[in-house]
C-alpha cells in the first residue's frame, strides 16, 4: 500500500545533506530536464494529472500555463510552506529529510515557467526546518546547483527563504503574497476570470511544498510512471498524516484511492487503547468531520471524499475515539479560528467570535437550544460573503459538527 516517490529518502541517514541526497538521485532530473524546452516540462506536469497537495487539488500544470507569454516584469515561483492547518504536517518532512528535493522540485519548476527567482515562504514557527531549508540552500549555491548557471547549464535562478510571523491566514497564496512584499497578510480580491498571481506586479506561481516535490519524479520517470498510482482522476500519491487517537501516528506515502478504513485498520494499527471510532477530519481542520458509519466505503481521494461531503485537504486525517467530547473539540478549534481570522472582513473577524463565545456558554452548562440555532445563522452569515475563504471553510465546518453531532448539543442545551 505504501508507495515511495516523495518519500524515497525519508529513511536513509543524513539524507538532508547534500552528498547523501546526490547518491540517492537527488538533481539527477536536471540532465534531462535542459534536454527538454519549458513547454515540453510543462506538458509533461499536465499529462501526469498532478494536482496541489496544499488542499484545492487544483491541476499543477495548467496553473503553471496561467503565465502570460509576454511581460515586463519578471516571473516568480513562491512555494507555500506556511504549514498552519491544524493536523497537518507533511511538507515538514520534506523540509527535514530531503530538503534536496525540495530545491530540486523549484528547479525544475522554475525552469518550466521561465521564474529565475523564486521563494519559499516558510511558517515562523518552524524554526528548525527554516535553519536545515536554508542549509541545503547554501550546499546547492556552493555547488552550482543554484545561482548563474544551474549543473552547468545556460539557466540562472536565485532561492530566497523568507520566514512568515505566525499568522495562519498566510498560508493563504494571496495573503502570503502580501505578506512577501512586506504588508500585512491580508487576503486579496479574485480576480473575475482565470490569471496568474502577481507578486510586486510580475506574475506568479504559488505552489505548494509537495506538489513541487513531486516534479522531479515525473521528469525522471516520466507522465506515466506517475500515473501508474491512484486513480484516474487523482493520480499519483500524497502524504498522509495521521494523528489524534490512533495507534501508529504519523506520515505515510500512499497512492490515491485507498480505502480510509484500511489505512485505519493496517497502517494506523486501528484506535487507541481497544476504544472504538467516533469521528475522522479527513483532511486537516477545516475539513467537514466524518462519523465513523460514514466511512466504510471512502477512498482518499479528491472525488469520493468530495461525494460524502467532506473534503481530501491536505492529507491530515484526525481520529477521534467514542469518549471524546464533540462539542469540546469544536470549542477547540473556534478558539483557534477566532484567534487566526485576519480580521479585514466583519462577518468572519465578528462571527467566528461569536461561535466561539456560544460554545464557551453552552460548554459551561448555560446554553439553550436557541444558542444552537444562533451557531446555524452565523454559519450562514459567514459563508460566501467574505474576499477569502476562511470564513466559508469554518461554516462548513461548524455546519457539520452541528448536523452531525446534534444529539451532543443537544444534551448541553436546555430549553
Amino acid at each position: 500500500m505504501i508507495v515511495k516517490i516523495v518519500s524515497k529518502n525519508f529513511d536513509i541517514e543524513n539524507s538532508h545533506k547534500l552528498e547523501v541526497a546526490v547518491k540517492n538521485g537527488r538533481y539527477s532530473s536536471l540532465n534531462k530536464l535542459f534536454t527538454m524546452t519549458p513547454e515540453e516540462v510543462t506538458k509533461e506536469v499536465i499529462a501526469s494529472g498532478l494536482r496541489g497537495k496544499g488542499g484545492g487539488g487544483a491541476a499543477t500544470g495548467n496553473k503553471w500555463q496561467l503565465i502570460p507569454d509576454e511581460h515586463e516584469k519578471p516571473t516568480y515561483l513562491v512555494i507555500n510552506a506556511d504549514e498552519s492547518e491544524p493536523g497537518t504536517f507533511k511538507d515538514r518532512q520534506i523540509m527535514e529529510y530531503d530538503p534536496h528535493l525540495l530545491i530540486e522540485g523549484i528547479i525544475n519548476s522554475s525552469y518550466a515557467i521561465g521564474a529565475h527567482h523564486a521563494y519559499i515562504y516558510i511558517r515562523g514557527e518552524y524554526v528548525f526546518w527554516a535553519k536545515r531549508m536554508q542549509e541545503a540552500i547554501d550546499e546547492a549555491y556552493e555547488v552550482g546547483y543554484l545561482g548563474e548557471k544551474i549543473a552547468g547549464h545556460d539557466y540562472a535562478l536565485d532561492l530566497t527563504l523568507h520566514r512568515g510571523a505566525g499568522a495562519y491566514i498566510c498560508g493563504e497564496k494571496s495573503a502570503l503574497l502580501e505578506s512577501l512584499e512586506g504588508k500585512r497578510g491580508h487576503p486579496r480580491l479574485k480576480p473575475q476570470q482565470k490569471e496568474p498571481e502577481w507578486f510586486f506586479g510580475g506574475p506568479t506561481v504559488v505552489n505548494n511544498v509537495e506538489t513541487i516535490a513531486s516534479v522531479p519524479y515525473i521528469i525522471n520517470e516520466g507522465f506515466e510512471a506517475y500515473r501508474a498510482h491512484g486513480t484516474d482522476c487523482s493520480p499519483g500519491t500524497m502524504l498522509f498524516g495521521l494523528s489524534g487517537h490512533i495507534k501508529n501516528p504519523g506520515v505515510y506515502e500512499l497512492p490515491f484511492g485507498v480505502s480510509m478504513t484500511e489505512v485505519i485498520e493496517k497502517i494506523g494499527g486501528g484506535v487507541k487503547d481497544g476504544k472504538k471510532l467516533k469521528a475522522v477530519i479527513p483532511g486537516g481542520s477545516s475539513c467537514a468531520i466524518l462519523r465513523a458509519d460514514e466511512i466504510n466505503d471512502i477512498t482518499l481521494d479528491y472525488e469520493s471524499l468530495q461525494e460524502h461531503g467532506s473534503s481530501l485537504g491536505t492529507g491530515g486525517m484526525i481520529f477521534i475515539d467514542e469518549d471524546t467530547s464533540i462539542p469540546e473539540s469544536m470549542k477547540n478549534l473556534f478558539e483557534f479560528y477566532h484567534h487566526e481570522s485576519c480580521g479585514q472582513c466583519t462577518p468572519c473577524r465578528e462571527g467566528c467570535g461569536w461561535v466561539d463565545k456560544i460554545l464557551g456558554k453552552i460548554l459551561k452548562g448555560k446554553g439553550s437550544l436557541k444558542d444552537y440555532d444562533t451557531m446555524l445563522d452565523a454559519c450562514e452569515m459567514l459563508n460566501g460573503k467574505t474576499i477569502c475563504v476562511f470564513a466559508p471553510s469554518v461554516a462548513y465546518i461548524a455546519d457539520s459538527y452541528l448536523a452531525k453531532f446534534k444529539n451532543e448539543f443537544d444534551v448541553l442545551c436546555k430549553e
